[in-house]
């Protein structure tokens, strides 16, 4: 194995520069695009990123507002509380924040968005869209990959691309916009057969399964673009994502750390779907 150093893709200065396109497209609008973030409970991790993404929509001119319920809600309150919410012409995306109590269906509280205002992508009609191809509103992290590998330079057209992990939430979307660019995909998981081998077929491989350092440094062909989507705490105290780090930036062409790749992009393509969202719905007649 020849010794390389990777070029290091990022993430903080792209979503540096698409909060700042967003900020001037923002300021130009006259009215400010509302974001209203439902917090369900007081877990510590998901109270934390709601702040950082109020602090972020406010300091690029949408306002948002957080929308604090017990962890004790009913389902029906929290309904009550969107379809509040989807009446509100203020409020030009929602976002409910993962994960949910028990005794709330997060697949009830996704389809009770309005779509119109699925700020995260996650209603069935905008994933149906995604996946036919017609402009909508598509998942933050897996947007933001995009914009990482354009940033990068990465040709996808025709590109062998491999997507590790099946989620709604990240890899099955993150496969739809890959096809979308004319990569030819393919999706692996936990099922996969040889996976190391599926890994070391791909120009570009987008780690997306949450288990920390899973994919080797001799997973990874010679050049491949390496976009990791995880991030895991170790026992150390030590953020790591899917992918070794150090065995990978060794024989990749290009790779994106953890923390300061992936992470920075979600919030800042929240923010474009937000500006996105509010754009489309005050220019429809009536």
């Amino acid at each position: 194995m020849t010794e390389t150093a990777a070029r290091i893709i990022d993430g903080k200065a792209v979503a540096a520069a698409v909060r700042a396109e967003v900020a001037a497209r923002t300021a130009t609008l006259g009215y400010r695009p509302g974001l209203a973030v439902v917090l369900v409970g007081d877990d510590p991790a998901s109270a934390i990123y709601v702040r950082n993404k109020d602090r972020a929509a406010n300091a690029v001119g949408i306002a948002a507002r957080t929308i604090p319920l017990p962890a004790s809600v009913a389902e029906a309150e929290l309904l009550a509380v969107i379809a509040r919410l989807n009446a509100d012409a203020s409020v030009d995306g929602i976002l409910v924040q993962l994960p949910l109590p028990p005794q709330v269906r997060a697949r009830a509280v996704i389809e009770a968005i309005d779509p119109a205002k699925d700020v995260d992508g996650f209603h069935p009609i905008n994933v149906g869209r995604l996946h036919e191809g017609v402009a909508t509103l598509v998942p933050c992290t897996p947007l933001g990959v995009m914009k990482l590998l354009a940033a990068a330079g990465v040709s996808l057209r025709g590109a062998r691309a491999l997507v590790l992990g099946r989620s709604s939430i990240v890899g099955k979307p993150m496969a739809a916009l890959l096809t979308a660019a004319d990569a030819t995909v393919t999706v692996a998981h936990s099922r996969t057969r040889d996976l190391p081998a599926e890994c070391r077929r791909a120009e570009v491989l987008v780690a997306a399964v949450g288990r920390a350092e899973l994919v080797r440094g001799d997973w990874i062909a010679n050049d491949a673009t390496v976009i990791d989507v995880g991030i895991n705490r170790l026992a150390d105290g030590r953020l790591v994502g899917d992918v070794a780090y150090d065995e990978a930036a060794a024989v990749a062409g290009a790779i994106t750390p953890v923390p300061g790749g992936v992470g920075p992009m979600t919030i800042a393509c929240l923010l474009e779907n937000t500006l996105r969202a509010a754009a489309a719905r005050r220019s429809r007649p009536g």
